[in-house]
């Protein structure tokens, strides 16, 4: 079976979803400012293993609807929990990569973890990226906005340096090829700017701590030691808080491991869903 169909939010936004295989569903969110595409490779190494992959492109990005607003976690934990009621998801599998980790803390919170089984964290922005008080590792406000006015100063060129770091290209390192971080900003492009300002907003000043109690089921995390967009150190703290956890450290390895580490995440994926 393979479907792709649009999803209607509760405010009238439409998701694009892609739904490939049969089996049991392995619900894939994507990182900012990407889309369900970026997922592909994964998507299809699970289909072709009997599950069912279901990724959709959030909201304000892709080919969804690009609303003025809701894109605050709790909406968007809204979202994912309509499309695992509209695709009829029952013992499922939530697997979110950087942003989207925040969307499954959320949605274990806020919906209760309804239909989930297991959860998977890859790179994920869990479980506070902003400094405070209380999280003295935290990165600096000053730093949140000065990322928000160089976005609206000139987005393009933001982004073709932000991906840079996101993939470890470096002088001396090219795990990527020049295509791949043509086709990461083209999609990036794509997504309203408004959208990628207050999701931007959104994964930097949402604290997570409290949702991490919500997670009743196994949880599988997956970093890269060196990664430069949210070091590795948190998802440590993360999987320190969450009980039935295990961490799986990449050495080496930067933010973007679904391209940079694709046949082992895909490998490690299926073994999680095996277990």
């Amino acid at each position: 079976m393979t479907l792709i169909k649009t999803i209607t939010t509760a405010d009238q936004s439409e998701l694009y979803v892609k739904d490939w295989g049969s089996g049991r569903p392995v619900i894939l969110l994507h990182g900012w400012p990407l889309s369900a595409d970026s997922w592909d490779t994964q998507a299809l190494a699970l289909a072709d293993a009997g599950y069912r992959a279901i990724a959709y492109d959030r909201r304000g990005f892709g080919r969804s609807s690009q609303p003025w607003s809701g894109y605050d976690y709790d909406t968007l934990a809204d979202d994912l929990a309509t499309v695992i009621e509209t695709v009829c998801a029952s013992d499922a599998v939530l697997v979110g990569f950087s942003m989207g980790g925040g969307e499954v803390a959320r949605y274990m919170s806020r919906h209760g973890g309804k239909s989930v089984a297991k959860a998977a964290m890859v790179s994920s922005v869990l479980p506070f990226k902003q400094k405070t008080p209380d999280n003295p590792g935290g990165v600096e406000p000053d730093a949140i906005d000065a990322m928000a006015q160089a976005i609206s100063a000139d987005r393009a060129k933001f982004m073709a340096g932000f991906f840079k770091d996101f993939f470890g290209v470096g002088l001396l390192s090219q795990p990527v090829s020049n295509e791949l971080l043509e086709w990461a900003r083209g999609v990036a492009m794509q997504a309203s700017l408004k959208a990628t300002l207050a999701c931007a907003r959104a994964f930097s000043t949402t604290d997570f701590r409290p949702d991490l109690p919500a997670f009743r089921v196994p949880t599988l995390i997956i970093h890269g030691s060196e990664d430069k967009n949210v070091p590795v150190a948190d998802a440590r703290r993360t999987a320190d808080a969450i009980g039935q956890s295990v961490l799986l450290e990449y050495d080496g390895a930067p933010h973007g491991l679904f391209a940079t580490e694709s046949e082992r995440l895909t490998a490690d994926l299926l073994e999680f869903l095996r277990q």
